[in-house]
């Protein structure tokens, strides 16, 4: 795969910021004239098309968590390792444990997660079921 210009990196950068590819192109050092068909042209050209794609996934997993991560967060509340920051009566800020309902909630997710706990429900009645004789059913 060809090798990015500078200009070619700029609009990436320009336009993951904005996500106009005729303002990316300008602010990538293009001629504004023909900034529009420029901008339009980047994006169909597969290495700039990657490398968007590329940045984009990265930018994503940043944001987002993934299940390992989750338990790992959970796990630290369980275990009462995670703090929070309180205001006392007198106004000054200081940090204490998590709440033991905070703890048990985070076990009982970490339980739900690996199937420790399922909810039964117990249902009793009659499951007889009266079909009668309708229009449909007549003898003629």
């Amino acid at each position: 795969m060809a090798k990015l210009t500078l200009k070619q990196q700029r609009f990436i950068d320009e336009y993951i910021i904005s996500g106009n590819a005729t303002q990316a192109a300008i602010k990538a050092g293009y001629a504004p004239k023909n900034a529009g068909q420029t901008g339009a042209e980047n994006l169909r050209k597969p290495q700039i098309k990657a490398e968007l794609k590329h940045r984009n996934d990265e930018l994503q997993s940043q944001k987002t968590m993934d299940m390992q991560e989750v338990m790992e967060r959970l796990a630290s509340f369980g275990r009462g390792e995670v703090t929070e920051e309180q205001v006392t009566n007198s106004g000054e800020i200081v940090q204490v444990k998590t709440k033991n309902s905070d703890q048990i909630r985070a076990l009982e997710l970490i339980g739900k997660r690996y199937g420790a706990w399922t909810d039964k429900k117990e249902v009793s009645g009659s499951l007889e079921i009266d079909v009668g004789v309708g229009e449909y059913d007549e003898d003629d």
